[in-house]
């Protein structure tokens, strides 16, 4: 054997040229392309980002806010009492009559793409409030104390707006079986359950346009916090679960 051919780089670790990676200008649109379609299936089946454009839910929740929403918590479970839940409001808050057309297949796209990454504001059909009642609660405002009651319990709401009372409008409601009554935090700032007994839906919101809870603030990213339960609707939940 010579000294040449000793020293020879053996064929399978010569630099392989013949292969190569796809040209930029086609490889960025394909990783976009690609991260969009995650995007959208992280949307459709697993978390989805919300905006938050109204001071309905303050101080929990601020105009600009984005919050995480759990899209599979309510295909394995029931709605909880004192979460926040994003749901669709067609025919419980806004009658069906009543929602805008389709503004086209591309501006649709585009605002869905928008909504996917929390850039755009949900559609007016989609709102964000904490769950008071669920089925089979009988949810009265309000007692001696001025204080909300779930089937005789007042409950405690230190989420509640600076200043606001738990409810200036008196209700004594029992929540239908697969229905929701929802309350927004800033009760004085809120169009919520209260504000549509007179309409077709009673004011309570169906289990299946309950979109899934809200879990956490993550953006902006000084506002970051975990939403957790409240201790009232923990205690309650757990002796008398949701029907």
């Amino acid at each position: 054997m010579t000294a040449t051919e000793g020293t020879a780089e053996p064929a399978d670790v010569q630099p392989n040229r013949k292969f190569r990676g796809l040209p930029f200008w086609i490889e960025l649109p394909l990783i976009i392309i690609l991260a969009i379609l995650l995007a959208f299936f992280a949307k459709t089946f697993l978390v989805q980002i919300f905006y938050i454009p109204s001071g309905s839910m303050e101080d929990t929740l601020q105009v600009g806010d984005r919050v995480a929403v759990n899209r599979l918590a309510y295909r394995f479970g029931e709605p909880q009492r004192g979460q926040v839940v994003v749901f669709d409001g067609v025919d419980s808050f806004i009658p069906a009559s009543t929602v805008p057309p389709s503004e086209g297949a591309v501006s649709e796209f585009i605002k869905e793409l928008g909504r996917t990454i929390g850039v755009v504001p949900p559609p007016d059909t989609v709102f964000v409030k904490r769950i008071i009642g669920v089925g089979g609660d009988r949810v009265v405002c309000c007692d001696k104390q001025g204080r909300i009651t779930v089937n005789g319990t007042p409950i405690d709401e230190p989420y509640l707006y600076p200043g606001d009372a738990p409810s200036n409008t008196p209700f004594d409601v029992t929540v239908p079986p697969d229905k929701l009554w929802v309350l927004g935090d800033h009760r004085s700032a809120s169009a919520d359950s209260r504000a549509h007994t007179g309409d077709p839906g009673g004011g309570f919101v169906p289990v299946d346009r309950a979109i899934g809870p809200a879990f956490a603030v993550i953006f902006p990213f000084g506002n970051w916090q975990r939403l957790s339960t409240p201790e009232w609707a923990q205690q309650m939940n757990d002796s008398t679960p949701a029907e």
